[in-house]
């Protein structure tokens, strides 16, 4: 897709649609094993499955950023049509994620216990949390591969193939999480093995993929390599982007322990209510991704007059995704919720979230679309901070006074569009100085002064 040139709507629209879609099949991995789990398994393995997830984004959200660096890297190095550069990227990219992907296998199997019991998972639940949690990230190599392979496609504009490659893997594991758990009663081993299949899968599609295709983007894999200056270049962009998703993930952390008190049910509400949220943040962070691969490429060509409209029309786009989408998540709660446990406690605890968390969405969004554009422009930095200061600090510092002094469900849930209110209007704030920094570079550049 030519993001330069022409009229930007219709391009947005259609970069985006098979990037949400892709961002929800990745999430109906997760939904296949909470339904399949509360349905077959029963609601402690229900809140076992759910428990795992924020100490999940944890540890992987620091090496999932770096692929924001090869987006961003990608994007601008074939808006401006420099092949070399490109090769480099997408060879140093590819062999990066098969290096982290290692590492976050180690982390994850020697420290699931201990990092599960610091969060308080209960006793109950906890031998079920860490067999899955172990099992799961067998599946690392796998996950990071696809991930990075799927920023390089994103980054030249084509959001279709990863579309259909989660698609077919998606199938496979809600096929093999159905087998596993009701043949063979397998139960949140089973649920953990048909995810680590699904990810060889996709992964191995985006390989494929990035083998075969005739272009400035294809991957000779004789050729693999890290070129110090491209893997600098990813890590100046996707460290702070890392820094900024784990941020994201402890203060989720101290959220999902402050939850754990409140019993397994209570656990069980919020991973259905939380993982039905998923769903409408996901359609909103494909505009996000289209705000920063339309900026980058913008850049890259010297397109700067395009920046402010393509900040404009994500955010529209986004508002309108998220207001839709959030509201009406919230009026079906009781229907959606009962998808995932048919215990009228459990939904009840559901409901008490969605009703706070849900119904405010589209203001994550906005923070997203900015964060996005900041990182497009290749201020990564910027948000990293605001991130760490709004909604870590800041979660961390309600929970130990608001929450502290009114210790209800309501009080924990509110931290979170409060959070992203504070810190969407400070990026917006950042967005302004940023923008004029970089304008005034490229017009410097253009006209030959140093």
């Amino acid at each position: 897709m030519d993001m330069t040139n022409g009229p930007l709507l219709g391009k947005l629209v259609r970069f985006a649609i098979p990037l949400g879609l892709s961002g929800i099949l990745q999430l109906l991995f997760n939904a296949a094993d909470i339904v399949v789990v509360g349905r077959f398994a029963g609601s402690g393995a229900l809140a076992a499955v759910g428990s795992t997830g924020a100490l999940i984004n944890l540890i992987v959200n620091l090496f999932i950023g770096l692929s924001v660096g090869t987006n961003v890297l990608a994007a601008q190095y074939y808006g401006a049509g420099n092949r070399k550069d490109l090769q480099e990227t997408v060879h140093t990219s590819v062999l990066t994620s098969l290096i982290f992907g290692v590492v976050l296998l180690v982390i994850g199997i020697s420290l699931a216990d201990p990092l599960l019991a610091l969060m308080g998972t209960p006793e109950e639940v906890l031998p079920q949390a860490s067999l899955y949690m172990r099992i799961f990230f067998l599946g690392m190599p796998a996950s990071m591969l696809y991930n990075f392979g799927a920023a390089i496609l994103r980054a030249v504009g084509n959001t279709k193939r990863p579309l259909y490659f989660l698609l077919l893997s998606g199938v496979v594991n809600v096929v093999l999480n159905l087998f596993f758990v009701i043949v063979l009663h397998m139960d949140v081993a089973g649920v953990a093995t048909a995810t680590v299949i699904s990810q060889a899968i996709s992964a191995g599609l985006v390989v494929w993929c990035l083998v075969k295709v005739k272009g400035d983007y294809n991957l000779d894999l004789k050729k693999l390599r890290i070129y110090k200056d491209k893997l600098l270049g990813m890590t100046k962009i996707g460290l702070p982007a890392g820094i900024q998703g784990a941020s994201f993930a402890i203060s989720n952390v101290l959220i999902q322990s402050s939850i754990n008190s409140f019993g397994a049910v209570a656990m069980a509400g919020n991973t259905a209510a939380s993982n039905i949220e998923g769903f409408v943040s996901t359609a909103m962070d494909a505009f996000s991704q289209a705000a920063l691969s339309f900026t980058a490429q913008n850049l890259g060509a010297g397109k700067t007059k395009r920046l402010s409209r393509i900040l404009w029309l994500c955010l529209s786009l986004v508002a309108g995704t998220g207001l839709l989408l959030g509201v009406g998540g919230y009026l079906l709660a009781p229907q959606l919720l009962g998808i995932y446990s048919s215990d009228p406690e459990v939904i009840s605890f559901g409901i008490q979230r969605m009703q706070v968390v849900c119904v405010m969405q589209c203001i994550g969004g906005l923070m997203g679309t900015f964060v996005g554009t900041l990182r497009g422009m290749g201020a990564s930095m910027v948000p990293m901070v605001i991130t760490i200061s709004c909604v870590c600090g800041f979660r961390i510092v309600w929970i130990l006074t608001v929450f502290a002094a009114l210790p209800t469900l309501g009080v924990l849930y509110a931290s979170y569009p409060i959070t992203w209110g504070l810190a969407a209007v400070l990026e917006a704030l950042c967005y302004l100085v940023v923008k004029r920094r970089v304008v005034r570079k490229r017009q410097a550049a253009a006209a030959g002064i140093k």
